[in-house]
């Protein structure tokens, strides 16, 4: 349990640090280029969710992240979700969601600084990615792990 604070803790301060950075140095630029063409770091408030859907619906926002994270906590708690990859999957998706949920109850939109320019890909941000890889392995988790617990080797329900 305190190992998963750890990391939900570790992953908003990565978070908000990016943040402040691209606050106090690209907000005034707008853009820098890492790789010129395939990813540049760019500032952007962003009002809304990914590629910027339900703009301006802060507070469903807000109540949304708060209550799909408690929801996580609850089941890892009761050991709906177990096990090393799982339990890490929901740190990695609720470190991510107060990642932006700090955001959006303290300025009204989420910053956003991460741009793959050469495949046009929404600009994102660190919690974004922890939210988004946190997903693929609760995915991971789900479909190759706790699957294997309720089958046999040989693939039939134990019932």
């Amino acid at each position: 349990m305190a190992a998963g604070i750890l990391i939900v803790l570790c992953i908003v301060l990565l978070d908000q640090v990016v943040k402040y950075w691209a606050v106090h140095v690209l907000a005034g630029i707008g853009s820098i280029p890492l790789i010129e063409g395939v990813f540049h770091f760019t500032y952007v408030e962003n009002i809304g969710a990914a590629f910027s859907i339900l703009q301006g619906r802060r507070w469903f926002f807000v109540l949304f992240t708060v209550l799909v994270s408690a929801l996580f906590i609850y089941w890892a708690a009761k050991g709906v979700i177990w096990g090393k990859l799982g339990k890490l999957s929901v740190c990695f998706i609720i470190g991510g969601a107060f990642g932006n949920l700090i955001d959006r109850v303290r300025l009204g939109y989420v910053i956003d600084m991460l741009e793959f320019r050469f495949v046009r890909f929404a600009i994102f941000n660190v919690a974004d990615s922890f939210v988004t890889i946190g997903g693929i392995l609760l995915a991971v988790w789900y479909l190759f792990i706790e699957g294997k617990q309720k089958k046999g080797q040989d693939g039939r329900d134990q019932g």
